[in-house]
């Protein structure tokens, strides 16, 4: 029997099932081949003298036969089991000269939080800058954090800070020569960029309301608990950025109890990674805890989704889990694809760290490493089914998952505006568009958050909310943020508010055409299209927009989706629902930018002729309508049937006014009726006063 090089489990559980096998990761190389630089700390790890194979959890050997197949591998798990824990050559590419760090390091740096880019707008040689993404569980920033980030994206960024869709800043523009500084500043305020980005959990999500409510505090302490439980262990991101000194903070107990269990053969007891090992996860992983009915975290996008479960009292008793949920993929290719999270089951409310482990422990022994295109978890669950994955699962859990609980129906929440916290506090939530804070916006902000003494978070829409806010204080925070343009939800737009954009263009390397720069033009134009169709100005759909497929700002979910599929060009995916539920389909392809409203007027003027009844959404109009239906529509499409001219009477109340108006909305390529309610809206918040909630 040969000998194994294994960094891995001792006491494996082996399915009893004989149709359930947990396929080992082989073809490693032994320990003593790693390429390691001068000044790396290595750790001890056995040696084998024959052949070996370096599983991610022991098992036993079986003989070899004498053929064998060596097991392909992504090159980037090739460079993961070279870089002694995330270490090398990226430590020694920070110490070169040159305003960039080579592929390997690239793969590296990611794991630390960090993406090499460069500004595709210029020409000639590449301007080369990293963008640094924080972690921040249930999108909690104190305010020593906010300000220091604030300090930092004018020092040594592009003078902005950007919200993201997982309750995180990202930082753009930082100089390879800063990084270290950067990340220094960002430690020392307790903060962190560890796992942000690379093969590992992401940042864990939370509903980022501040409410003293049992379930909600309840929910942001296990996501708290999860994303420590998940935390990397070996200290390359302290040796990296402060030199080894490590930044202590107290970890729950039950955390480290759970993170060392090994009863089930999760672990790896001889290594510094005992969740994770030398190859970490096949690729991203993505976690969110909520409680029922509130869906501000897109619960069904995630790998696994955690939902508070209660008794009759309010007391939270477990966890119903979801699992298998992931937006990426890519164009052309069918046998990638968005997928929605399923039930998994129901755990006590103590088991829940072990039940996430064993998920995740499931993932790194089961998924794909030869092909990142198909690593995630949701192609994991969609080859097996979830029977299947639950067995595997249980065997790592060590016990049977109980069923599902029933929950409510889902609802999006916003959070936004002002609200009480249940403690006697306010708590205020602001729409940012796009989540770029930058501008007057950012000064008013960090004096608020300053003058204050105010914590913040962030939520998963790319908004920021304002804690602990004393009662007296909230009519001067209004006016202030009003005069600031960061008004309250009545005022802005409702296709605004709920409309979300990746940064795309001109940074992200992946980018095939614009999102955050294109969705303002593309959201006016689409207010346009209702006007002109007769659609009433409350009346919104979810819009999201991506430069490419990969999904960041979750398109698959929206009612309608512009995927960017080639240079000012989109795909456009339609039938998703407001309360994020429903999984969007792809509807027209290869749809250029500046002829969208062929596709939009016809599509928004069935909706409002045919609508079954006034609250009909778009998304179930479309799916009730039928994709071949629809498109027969904007084919035949000859613009909207003439109505006899009318005013407006509760804005214009004579002819004069009105045509006066329309003389002045035509020079702006505007209606009247948009130009007069831009009017009024502008003195409204100029007269704002912050009186009523």
């Amino acid at each position: 029997m040969a000998m194994t090089t294994s960094f891995g489990a001792a006491n494996t559980v082996i399915p009893n099932d004989p149709n359930i096998r947990i396929r080992s990761f082989n073809g490693l190389k032994p320990s003593h081949s790693l390429s390691l630089g001068t000044n790396l700390r290595a750790f001890p790890v056995p040696y084998a003298s024959r052949s070996s194979v370096v599983r991610a959890v022991s098992t036993p050997v079986k003989p070899e036969t004498e053929t064998k197949t060596e097991t392909k591998r992504s090159k980037v798990e090739i460079i993961k089991e070279q870089s002694n824990f995330i270490r090398y050559p990226l430590n020694e590419e920070l110490l070169t000269d040159a305003p960039n760090v080579n592929e390997s390091a690239t793969q590296l740096i990611k794991f630390h939080g960090s993406y090499q880019q460069y500004n595709r707008d210029e020409r000639g040689a590449k301007s080369y800058s990293f963008m640094l993404r924080t972690k921040n569980p249930c999108g909690k920033v104190s305010n020593q954090l906010y300000l220091t980030m604030d300090d930092l994206a004018d020092q040594f960024g592009i003078g902005t800070l950007r919200l993201t869709t997982r309750q995180t800043f990202q930082l753009h523009g930082v100089l390879k020569k800063d990084l270290k500084t950067v990340m220094r500043s960002i430690i020392r305020s307790m903060g962190s960029t560890l796992g942000a980005c690379g093969d590992l959990n992401r940042n864990v999500l939370a509903p980022p309301a501040p409410l003293v409510r049992k379930d909600y505090l309840f929910a942001q302490k296990t996501a708290e608990n999860i994303a420590a439980l998940l935390t990397p262990q070996s200290g390359f991101y302290y040796d990296m950025w402060v030199d080894g000194e490590q930044i202590m903070t107290a970890e729950p107990p039950e955390v480290v109890k759970a993170r060392n269990d090994n009863s089930h053969g999760t672990n790896f007891p001889d290594s510094p990674e005992p969740i994770y090992g030398t190859q970490f996860l096949p690729r991203k992983f993505k976690v969110a805890v909520t409680v029922p009915t509130d869906n501000s975290v897109d619960i069904l996008t995630n790998d696994i989704g955690v939902v508070v479960v209660s008794d009759e009292n309010g007391e939270p008793q477990g966890f119903n889990l979801y699992v298998g949920g992931g937006m990426g993929r890519t164009h052309r290719l069918e046998t990638t694809f968005p997928r929605l999270g399923e039930p998994l089951g129901y755990v006590p409310k103590e088991d829940i760290l072990y039940a996430v482990k064993a998920i995740v422990v499931t993932q790194r022994e089961n998924g794909r490493r030869d092909d990142r295109k198909y690593s995630r978890m949701k192609y994991l669950i969609s080859s097996w089914g979830i029977e299947k994955f639950r067995s595997v699962v249980e065997q790592y859990y060590g016990k049977k998952f109980e069923p599902f609980r029933q929950l409510p129906e889902w609802e999006f929440k916003s959070h936004l505006g002002w609200h009480e916290q249940g403690d006697g506090g306010l708590f205020c939530g602001l729409h940012v568009d796009n989540g770029r804070i930058a501008g007057k916006m950012k000064k008013t902000l960090r004096e608020i958050i300053e003058k204050y003494n105010l914590n913040v978070r962030i939520t998963p829409n790319q908004n920021i909310i304002l804690c602990d806010i004393r009662k007296a204080w909230k009519r001067p925070i209004t006016t202030v943020l009003a005069q600031a343009g960061l008004l309250l939800p009545r005022y802005v737009d409702p296709l605004n508010i709920t409309a979300m954009a990746c940064p795309s263009l001109p940074l992200c390397p992946l980018a095939i055409t614009e999102a955050e720069r294109g969705i303002p033009d593309i959201l006016k134009r689409i207010r346009a299209v209702f006007e002109k169709v007769g659609l009433k100005y409350n009346e919104s759909i979810v819009i999201r927009v991506t430069g490419c497929p990969n999904g960041c700002a979750r398109p698959y979910m929206a009612e309608l989706g512009l995927v960017g599929d080639g240079p000012n060009s989109y795909q456009i995916w339609l039938g998703g629902t407001h309360n994020q539920t429903t999984l969007a389909r792809t509807f027209m392809n290869k749809v250029k930018v500046q002829e969208l409203e062929k596709v939009f007027e016809p599509l928004f003027y069935y909706w409002k002729q045919k609508r079954q009844t006034k609250d009909e959404s778009f998304g179930d109009f479309t799916n009730r309508m039928g994709f071949e239906k629809l498109q027969e529509l904007v084919e035949k499409w000859e613009g909207p049937a003439k109505a006899t001219a009318r005013y407006n009477l509760k804005l214009f109340t004579d002819k004069e006014t009105y045509e006066a108006v329309d003389e002045l909305a035509k020079l702006q390529n505007k209606s009247a009726h948009q130009l007069a309610i831009e009017v009024i809206r502008n003195f409204v918040t100029s007269q704002q006063n912050g009186k009523g909630f």
